[in-house]
């Protein structure tokens, strides 16, 4: 059994390594289903199909120190830039267990952290990547 506590996700564009991240949302794995119908009233066949991977959405709590210095550069790599999402799952001491699930794809989008002066709500920032081909 794993709580979702229980990941280390790691991130980099264009080979810098932005360590570890919060949160990941997305990157299901799922196919294009072809079936058919036989004549005769036969029992549908599934033919299977082309596999698709989700977007994938990293976010974590917006470090000025940290991420202060990268965020310019993030948003010049939006759209070009190589992202790398690296999941890997923790035992319940936080050492690593078994193989991570890696994906790779174009850096799409940069969100930066939401501002409300009547909030004292975490400022997070979020990137998501576009995968190209399956997860290793």
């Amino acid at each position: 059994m794993a709580r979702q506590d229980q990941n280390d996700v790691k991130v980099s564009v264009d080979g810098v390594d932005l360590g570890t991240w919060d949160k990941k949302t997305g990157g299901e794995i799922d196919s294009e289903e072809t079936t058919y119908k036989p004549g005769a009233m036969g029992a549908r066949i599934s033919l299977g199909g082309s596999v698709n991977v989700g977007a994938v959405t990293v976010s974590r709590l917006f470090d000025l120190d940290r991420d202060g210095t990268t965020m310019h550069w993030l948003i010049g790599r939006v759209g070009k830039g190589e992202m790398v999402v690296a999941i890997q799952p923790l035992d319940v001491d936080g050492n690593a267990y078994g193989r991570s699930l890696t994906y790779s794809g174009k850096l799409k989008q940069y969100n930066p952290y939401e501002v409300d002066s009547e909030s004292s709500d975490a400022a997070l920032i979020e990137l998501e990547c576009t995968p190209a081909g399956t997860v290793v």
